[in-house]
């Protein structure tokens, strides 16, 4: 890595946000460390970037002494520099809480949250190393209003929003900002891991429903560059795409209303 070369660290960097992410900051000239559970993805995804400008490490989010192992090798190859960490590993499981498995209720929560604030305690001695530091956490609109059916996918989504208001205050002291980025659905897998409903035993996913009620759904590449801009401007939580901002809205001056959509949605689904 040169010495004048900004670097970011990309968790999820073998598919979706985190892939194009990846690549837009590789093609505008960043240093990029690509870390995912998934060896084939982050190949796939390595191809995609120059030689010499990233590394490339499988983990698990959950684990912390992986996390200290690709934290100290990212380290290593940036000169003890990080400018961003893109809090961005992610899973998708959903369904009346009551029928879901167990374990997929702990690995939503020990990915989503868990895995979020394990990474913010393995990168804070490179971020306050960095002038500048600063963590980019992946939300969602699921951490703005709740919905039915995906109950632990927004309490993990509402944690990280949470999360990075406490932490954005709590490390000024370090002058490290934490912001997040709060998609909108974007085509990804987790798409095809969240239900669209009780009534369809589990088969009809929640992009299904998408498609047919004419949802919009954004390319990962909007996501990507509000991304960029969650890791340069002075804001604190990113909304991508118009849909977004419009529940952003509604959340918060118009809560009774869009609730009652919600549960009128719901029952249509239901029944």
């Amino acid at each position: 890595m040169a010495d004048t070369q900004k670097s970011i660290f990309v968790t999820g960097a073998g598919s979706g946000i985190g892939r194009a992410t990846a690549k837009l900051f590789a093609d505008r000239g960043w240093f990029v460390g690509l870390f995912d559970v998934n060896q084939q993805g982050l190949d796939e995804t390595s191809a995609m970037l120059p030689e010499g400008q990233r590394i490339s490490m499988t983990f698990d989010v959950r684990d912390r002494a992986g996390w200290a192992r690709a934290v100290e090798t990212f380290g290593q190859a940036t000169n003890r520099r990080m400018n961003v960490l893109f809090n961005n590993a992610g899973v998708g499981r959903g369904g009346p809480i009551d029928e879901m498995p167990g374990d997929d209720i702990d690995l939503v929560l020990d990915v989503n949250l868990k895995g979020v604030i394990n990474g913010v305690n393995a990168a804070l001695p490179l971020l306050r190393e960095t002038p500048g530091g600063r963590i980019v956490n992946t939300a969602s609109v699921a951490g703005v209003f709740g919905a039915p059916n995906m109950a632990v996918y927004c309490a993990t989504k509402f944690g990280v929003r949470g999360l990075t208001e406490a932490l954005d205050v709590e490390f000024s002291k370090y002058g490290v900002r934490v912001v997040s980025l709060m998609p909108w659905f974007v085509d990804t897998a987790i798409l095809d891991g969240l239900p669209a409903g009780s009534s369809e035993g589990g088969n009809r996913r929640i992009r299904d429903a998408l498609t047919e009620n004419k949802t919009a759904i954004y390319p990962v590449s909007m996501a990507a560059e509000r991304a960029w801009d969650a890791a340069h401007g002075n804001e604190i939580h990113y909304m991508v795409g118009k849909e977004a901002e419009r529940a952003r809205f509604f959340a918060r001056f118009f809560p009774g209303m869009m609730r009652n959509q919600i549960k009128k949605q719901f029952s249509s689904s239901d029944s």
